[in-house]
């Protein structure tokens, strides 16, 4: 492999973070097949979205990269990061948050490549955002950095680590052996495979207090019988 300076391999690696499947290597290969060897800040600079999209697409053979499981607003932000665009800037600010601020909540986790978008592979994202949420309550209460993880010796335990405290978890794609290990630390992970910004995706999630399912009641410590008189009240206000 190519000797590259410090902030070309970031970007690169950077890239790769959003690109699942996708290893340093074979990204490296398909930049030189596409903009030339050896790579600098200028051949960078012209990578486009349609030549990385097919350049991954021909590792499973799909040469028209219409079916490379990735989405497109991720090979976008790769495309970013490769011209060196991307940066923690457009981050959100955290808000104060003490035990006991929000009654009725839960600790949710958001994976996250940019900004306050949903769009991380739970094995790779860059970082979580972690969000206390109730009915009629949201606040960003921390956003935790996820590259320590790649030095970690168990990859995948050290991201689960790292939430342990939430109940909820919002990724864009994950791996069966990872959900095993977030479903054994008692984080209900949920699945949203199109990019959306995360408020957006909790304000709809927000809907689910009021008529709890059996795993979300079982997270918010209702008994039985608040589980049957929640129940008891969706179905009054659905024949009202």
């Amino acid at each position: 492999m190519e000797p590259l300076d410090r902030e070309l391999a970031l970007r690169i690696a950077l890239a790769t973070r959003v690109l699942p499947g996708v290893e340093i290597g074979e990204l490296i290969e398909i930049l030189h097949d596409r903009v030339g060897a050896p790579l600098d800040d200028e051949k960078l600079k012209t990578v486009t979205v349609t030549n990385l999209k097919t350049g991954i697409g021909s590792l499973d053979g799909e040469e028209d990269g219409e079916d490379i499981g990735i989405g497109l607003e991720n090979i976008k932000l790769a495309v970013r990061y490769l011209w060196g665009e991307e940066s923690d800037e457009g981050l959100p600010t955290i808000e104060t948050y003490r035990d006991g601020d929000i009654p009725g909540s839960v600790r949710v986790a958001v994976a996250s490549n940019a900004g306050t978008l949903l769009n991380g592979h739970f094995g790779s994202c860059l970082r979580f955002l972690v969000y206390q949420l109730s009915a009629t309550n949201m606040r960003l209460v921390d956003i935790r950095s996820a590259l320590e993880a790649d030095s970690a010796p168990d990859k995948n335990q050290f991201r689960v680590d790292l939430i342990r405290d939430c109940q909820v978890l919002f990724v864009q794609t994950m791996g069966g052996p990872a959900a095993a290990k977030v479903i054994r630390a008692d984080i209900y992970p949920i699945k949203v495979p199109e990019v959306v910004d995360a408020s957006e995706k909790l304000t709809e999630f927000q809907a689910v207090f009021a008529a709890p399912p059996p795993w979300f009641a079982k997270i918010l410590g209702l008994s039985a019988e608040e589980r049957k008189r929640f129940r008891s009240e969706t179905q009054e206000l659905e024949d009202a």
